[in-house]
């Protein structure tokens, strides 16, 4: 397989994360195609890590496509929950999934909770070939707390109630372009790219 990467798959069917991955990804010139344009289900994410299930799903995509994959794991993390909802949050109130359910459960368990500190996880996979045996992974952290009041309209998932104190804002009162800038997500990426370049440049 040649070094440059022109061409790969999103093991995603999240919209609000294919657009933001999308757009940081597009000054590469890499040719991004959602998993969802090859039928691809979504797979099943059994592990107990972020990194475990990002793996997982890159190599869910590399099978059914035979082309680089690339996977994001993301969650929340609320300190007083013992980093609950993590990797479930996405389910966190169960199926089907729901972002105002998910949403007012989180608020309910922090109704009594004097610690609303919380962060935003995401963890970057890139399988260049499903036996690639050198995956390039990035990950990014994002801190805030929780507030109760639901604030904004943008982002998605807990973005109304994740607030950053030194901004006075949401994630979901942040315009696409600042939030990509600082988020879990952004940091991620942003890593990703630097250590995708540094392989292809040394190889």
């Amino acid at each position: 397989m040649a070094n440059h990467l022109d061409k790969l798959v999103i093991a995603s069917g999240n919209p609000g994360k294919l657009r933001e991955i999308n757009a940081l990804l597009k000054p590469l010139n890499i040719n991004v195609i959602p998993q969802s344009a090859y039928s691809i289900s979504e797979a099943e994410e059994p592990h107990a890590t972020f990194i475990e299930n990002a793996l997982t799903k890159a190599r869910h995509a590399c099978a059914h496509t035979s082309l680089p994959a690339l996977a994001d794991d993301s969650g929340l993390c609320v300190n007083a929950l013992n980093g609950a909802p993590g990797i479930l949050s996405a389910r966190f109130a169960g199926e089907p999934k729901s972002d105002q359910r998910n949403n007012q459960k989180l608020i309910d368990c922090l109704n009594t909770a004097s610690d609303h500190s919380a962060y935003y996880y995401c963890v970057i996979v890139l399988l260049r070939h499903i036996n690639d045996p050198q995956p390039i992974i990035a990950d990014g952290k994002w801190y805030g707390k929780i507030i109760q009041e639901s604030r904004g309209t943008g982002g998605f998932g807990y973005d109304p109630h994740f607030y950053i104190p030194k901004l006075g804002k949401t994630a979901a009162e942040l315009e696409p372009h600042e939030k990509n800038t600082i988020s879990h997500r952004g940091q991620a990426l942003a890593r990703f790219i630097k250590a995708l370049q540094q392989f292809q440049s040394d190889n």
